[in-house]
């Protein structure tokens, strides 16, 4: 299961060797923080620094998470998981999920979508609203290291961000994944160039 946190106060696990102890994860750099908690359209962060492929690595019907079932209210929904790649790179593996009512009415433009990304729905309509940023440390035995052991070959991403969107009373929960080298790029430069 996905553990559910604030960005102003982060996880903590159990450890394997020390059940009764507990630890917190290695905290994000700054770079990496300044990709979690940024606000707006991720894809349009990203392409203040090159050119951004969508790859779609599922999409159809799946039983949802937890943590989904609890922002959803229901066990099962469309599920949409994608890849995120930058000049060719990948740098993002999201995930996002509605139920099957809201994909027959505000929010069923998700099953035309193809390659396109999420934000073209999110970003445009100005009645469309989001919840808060919620920041998670992904788990190494996770619900999503078998997707991203597929997505990567590379370090995988360890941090994640999710919110919820509502658009006329119907949820769609998103959650995006950051790769370790999106710490990379310049956090100031992304601030200056993309509100």
């Amino acid at each position: 299961m996905l553990p559910r946190s604030t960005a102003s106060s982060l996880p903590r696990h159990r450890s394997a060797r020390h059940p009764g102890r507990r630890r917190e994860p290695h905290p994000p750099s700054a770079s990496l923080q300044a990709w979690l908690t940024a606000p707006g359209s991720l894809t349009a962060r990203l392409r203040a620094h090159g050119a951004v492929e969508v790859r779609v690595q599922r999409q159809g019907s799946q039983r949802l998470w937890p943590q989904e079932r609890r922002d959803l209210g229901c066990r099962s929904g469309h599920v949409r998981e994608v890849v995120l790649l930058l000049d060719g790179v990948p740098v993002v593996w999201a995930r996002s999920a509605t139920s099957h009512r809201a994909l027959q009415g505000t929010w069923k433009a998700l099953t035309g979508l193809g390659t396109r990304p999420l934000a073209e729905l999110l970003f445009q309509r100005s009645h469309v609203c989001r919840e808060p940023l919620r920041l998670q440390h992904l788990a190494p035995h996770g619900l999503a290291e078998s997707r991203l052991r597929a997505a990567w070959t590379g370090a995988h991403p360890r941090w994640a961000r999710s919110s919820v969107f509502w658009q006329h009373g119907q949820a769609l929960r998103v959650m995006e994944s950051f790769a370790p080298t999106i710490g990379q790029l310049d956090a100031h430069r992304l601030t200056r160039q993309v509100g």
